[in-house]
């Protein structure tokens, strides 16, 4: 129950009246009566508050995750963030261990922050009184938990409501070919937003920054859709590029982690990041971005040389923040062109090639020399490299695969998944199988076999592919749109099952053996597949295509280098910023942290700063 609020706290003040009979003798007389009667005007014992009164807050701490957005909505500047060490905190799913405090002098009880909370948490109580020292009066309040300040409760007061509800929990549908129209080509599935969709997308947004967090190159998200929603794409591009030169392709391709912890996803569905960061993209004249993107870069040469070998995210990204701070950058690229794993690697339905080429053009507009077909440890050694350049940067992708090495292995028409995507880009011929296996519940497991189906659509009429998976689906490591557009693509997929063998039969391949798996890791989470002998399938196929994991080829090194590095369980080891044990080696990327391209990008970042630091010490 409320305390009564006591009377010894309040003065009497007695204010003039005017009365028609002002003249009376008996004016004063008749004011007497009042002093007889039981006061009206203060509560001197509790009494209950209407259902949606707008008491004191209340916050439930497990469900608050710190986002931030009552206090950004509070025009009273009446919140703050506490920093609360003992609760949880986890940027990746979107958890700070902050929560908000009330400065009770300020709060006007307007419950925005009530109807802006992303995840319900708070709430207003029915609680009317309120009694406490001069002390507590001149500090916050971190909100309480369902007790109430007083310890009590006193029911619940003003809540989240469908009318109050200030969130769009719903994200703007993008547009995309239907299956049976895009089984048969490589033209790009999805179609981007129009500029409306993109600022009612961007109008979803609370600026919690819970993505910014999350992000491994920390991109000004909040701020680049706030610039859409204002329908400013320009300025959209100019926050995107002073984090990520990679944005048309992780517009596209991104793993999109800071979908994952945006604070609206809570209740509803995250804000489109990946999405609007490609309508910006998309949106601005390439000339223009190439101009916005030479804006930082400084007018004069510093005289230190660069080379990075690899021209893939990681390695081109670093190549970006170099040559903007003068240096002389030149790029190796092994293959005829630049772009590695993007272009080898993803399929041009996910990203079409045209468009990785504008973001390359735009690192190269800055001055970053690109040789494509540049074999190092053949046209050239690491200890040329090392001879006529101040810095060195490994920054090569994975562009080997691994092998089951179950019994049939071996065969000809057991094929790396890796290997036959370079080919598809390529345009290199091969023997296509009229009914194909996959291994794998990856990415790049989903990219062959739709990509085999394609061209299986295209020769046969018909595709014929079948992916077999040792996770159950809902572990899957592929993003799950890829999941369901295989689904919708007519892709079989059997999940939990283990590769066993590669039948052949009188040197011909039929297809593959699996057992249902029971379990992946052992007690101590160590890789250890158990499975069900009973539970065997045979999966017909003329190819089995292996996309289990991929690894860097570091025979180009040379033996010397590959000596004097220190190794880690077969990785280069390096320091958190990408430095090798060797002075003027670094190494960047997924042949250090596998794939994943904003990843690389971060990499590259965070490499090139470290070069950075190190060519300035010796400058001085």
């Amino acid at each position: 129950m409320a305390k009564p609020i006591q009377n010894s706290k309040f003065k009497i003040q007695n204010y003039p009246v005017e009365h028609s009979d002002s003249g009376s003798i008996l004016s004063p007389l008749k004011a007497l009566q009042f002093f007889a009667r039981k006061p009206v005007t203060v509560p001197l014992e509790p009494r209950p508050a209407a259902a949606n009164y707008r008491g004191f807050h209340l916050n439930d701490h497990d469900k608050c995750i710190g986002c931030s957005s009552c206090q950004k909505v509070c025009d009273n500047a009446a919140i703050t963030m506490v920093k609360v060490p003992h609760l949880p905190e986890d940027p990746l799913k979107g958890i700070r261990n902050l929560r908000p405090a009330i400065d009770y002098g300020r709060c006007c009880w307007c419950a925005l922050c009530v109807d802006i909370c992303p995840t319900s948490a708070i709430s207003l109580s029915r609680e009317y009184v309120h009694t406490c020292t001069q002390e507590e009066i001149d500090s916050y309040f971190i909100l309480p938990d369902e007790t109430g300040i007083h310890g009590d409760f006193y029911g619940l007061g003003w809540q989240k409501s469908v009318d109050s509800d200030l969130l769009d929990l719903e994200r703007q549908p993008m547009a995309e070919l239907a299956p049976e129209t895009r089984i048969d080509n490589f033209e790009e599935i999805v179609n981007g937003y129009t500029d409306q969709q993109a600022v009612i997308e961007a109008s979803r947004c609370v600026q919690c920054g819970m993505c910014h967090d999350a992000c491994p190159t920390r991109m000004d998200a909040p701020e680049y859709i706030r610039a859409i929603w204002q329908g400013k794409p320009e300025e959209a591009v100019r926050w995107i590029y002073k984090s990520n030169p990679f944005s048309h392709v992780c517009g596209r391709v991104c793993t999109h982690r800071c979908e994952d912890a945006c604070s609206i996803g809570r209740r509803g569905e995250p804000v489109a990041i990946r999405w609007l960061k490609r309508y910006a993209m998309d949106a601005v004249d390439h000339e223009r971005i190439k101009q916005i993107a030479a804006e930082e870069k400084v007018d004069y040469l510093s005289g230190h040389r660069v080379a990075i070998v690899g021209a893939g995210p990681a390695g081109l990204t670093a190549a970006y923040d170099l040559v903007r701070k003068g240096h002389e950058v030149t790029v190796f690229e092994a293959r005829e062109q630049a772009g590695g794993m993007p272009r080898y690697g993803i399929p041009a339905y996910r990203l079409p090639y045209d468009i990785l080429d504008r973001d390359i053009d735009v690192i190269t507009s800055l001055g970053v020399k690109i040789l494509t077909g540049t074999r190092v440890g053949v046209d050239i050694s690491m200890d040329k490299l090392h001879a006529d350049f101040d810095a060195v940067v490994l920054a090569i992708g994975l562009h080997l695969g691994r092998s089951t090495r179950i019994p049939g292995a071996d065969h000809k028409q057991v094929r790396k998944a890796v290997d036959l995507l370079a080919m598809i880009t390529d345009g290199k011929k091969f023997s296509l199988p009229k009914q194909a296996v996959v291994i794998g519940g990856g990415n790049v497991a989903m990219d062959i076999a739709r990509s085999l189906a394609r061209m299986q659509k295209q020769k046969f009429g018909e595709a014929k592919i079948t992916v077999t998976a040792l996770e159950d689906k809902a572990h899957f490591l592929a993003d799950p749109l890829e999941v369901k557009e295989c689904d919708e693509e007519g892709i079989e997929i059997f999940d939990a099952r283990g590769p066993q063998a590669c039948i052949v039969e009188k040197g011909k391949l039929k297809g593959l053996r699996t057992w249902k798996v029971r379990s992946i890791f052992d007690e101590q989470g160590r890789f250890s597949p158990a499975y069900d002998e009973s539970d065997e399938q045979i999966h017909e196929g003329d190819m089995v295509i292996e996309a289990i994991g991929q690894m860097p080829d570091i025979s180009l090194l040379g033996e010397a280098l590959t000596e004097e590095l220190e190794w880690s369980r077969g990785h280069i080891q390096v320091d958190e910023n990408g430095r090798t044990s060797v002075a003027w080696f670094w190494a960047a990327g997924d042949c250090v942290n596998g794939p994943d391209v904003v990843h690389a990008v971060a990499d590259g970042h965070r490499v090139a700063a470290s070069v950075e630091a190190w060519l300035a010490e010796k400058t001085n």
